[in-house]
This record gives C-alpha cells, structure tokens and sequence, in this order.
C-alpha cells in the first residue's frame, strides 16, 4: 500500500453472490474487505444491514456457508485482506478455536466481534473496537489487543448513513492517537465521499458498510462506482 494511502474499508454482507461483489469493490479501490455474517439479533446494525442480515439468512448462510463464500472471495480478490464481521454467540455455538482454524484455512486475515469487549478472550485475534463512550483505559487495552487496526466507532448507536459526520469522531480520535501506537479506521455513519474524506482527516483509514450494502444491491458495476468515488475522495480530496 502506497505511504500516506487512506485506507479503505467495504463491508458487505455475505451471500452467495459476495465473492464477485468483493472484487468489484476492490476493482473500485476498496483495501480491504469486511464480510458481515448474518445473526439473528445484531445489536450494532442499523435497518440496511439488518434488512439485509435477514435476507442472507433466509438464503441459508449459516457460519460454514459464510466461510465457504469466504473462501471463494479470497480466490477472487487475490491478498486484499478479507475479515468477517461476526458475533460472540455464532462463535459460541461454532467453537472458538474451530472457527478461528476455519477461517485460517478459508483465507480470512482477521475477525471482528462486534460485542465482544477488549479483555474479553484475548486469546482471541481480532480487530477491536472503540467508541466515544469508551474510557481511556479501555482504549489503551483494546489497542494494546487489537489484531492490526483500531476500529472507531464514530457514533454511540446503530450502523447506517448521515447527513454528516460523526462530531464525535474528532474527539475519539486524539485520544486514541494519544493512548496508541496502531493504525486507527473510522466507520459507523460514513457513506459519501465527503464523509469519508473529511473522517480521512482525523484517521489512517475508513469503514463504509450501510451504503454499500445499498449500491451492492444494484449490481457489482453499482458497487465498483460507488466505490471508485469513495477511493477518489480519499486520494484527491
């Protein structure tokens, strides 16, 4: 990755269709690739998701099919890293450990567990999270922890696009530069291109999921614009 490159983050939500959305993403520019598997109770998401949550588990995709979709995204997308978005209670009912391997031998990168807080299984590899709520000391903890990057949470609530940014994001961010040494992502309520560069500003990278979703739904050509001008914002200003 280029010195200096804002680094992009696509969520999507994994269905059988999501290994050739994946690449589209990252044909448009998007760095790495977030994989939400769908539960039945996802407490951080907003209706986009959600919405779209419920449909990938009418569709049967269950943890193992999640990874098997996994799995065909990483042939498709090369070594963009891959991380899915998951909760504690699928990993519950997975297995840790199983899971953990699965994911190895499908070509994951990492995990996020949404509702899993630092110091919780820190034997656990993953992406944590921090939010403007969160204290001082649990900042440093997650960083201490976190598998690579600091994932901030711009907004205390559920995932879903804005009218602007986060005004807590700024605040969120000084203090986790302060309190760490990692790369730290912004997302929750980043969707346009001007959202995502102004986040660029105070953060090493941001995370677009609702909206995303949303141009998936049309098509990976939708998906690959949609994200060539979140890419474009980010380099150009």
């Amino acid at each position: 990755m280029t010195v200096g490159r804002k680094t992009l983050v696509i969520y999507l939500m994994t269905e059988p269709e999501t290994p050739e959305l994946a690449r589209a993403a990252v044909d448009g520019g998007a760095d790495v690739v977030e994989l939400g598997f769908p539960f039945s109770d996802p407490l951080a998401d907003g209706p986009v998701i959600r919405r779209a949550g419920e449909r990938a588990l009418a569709r049967g995709m269950r943890t193992r099919a999640c990874l098997d979709v996994l799995a065909r995204t990483r042939e498709l997308t090369a070594d963009t890293p891959l991380l899915p978005m998951t909760y504690a209670a699928l990993l519950e009912a997975y297995g840790w450990e199983r899971f953990a391997a699965d994911l190895r031998a499908a070509g994951g990168t990492s995990m996020i567990v949404a509702d899993l807080p630092a110091g919780e299984k820190p034997e656990v590899r993953r992406v944590q999270l921090v939010a403007p709520t969160s204290s001082d000391e649990r900042i440093a903890l997650a960083a201490e922890q976190t598998d690579g990057w600091l994932y901030l949470v711009t907004v205390t609530g559920t995932t879903g696009a804005r009218g602007e940014l986060s005004p807590a994001l700024a605040g969120l961010a000084e203090r986790a530069r302060r309190l760490s040494d990692v790369p730290l992502y912004a997302g929750f309520g980043i969707s346009t291109p001007e959202q995502a560069r102004a986040a660029a500003e105070l953060c090493d990278g941001v995370v677009v999921g609702s909206r995303a979703v949303e141009a998936a739904e049309q098509g990976a050509t939708a998906l690959r614009d949609y994200v060539a001008s979140l890419r474009a914002a980010l380099d150009h200003g």
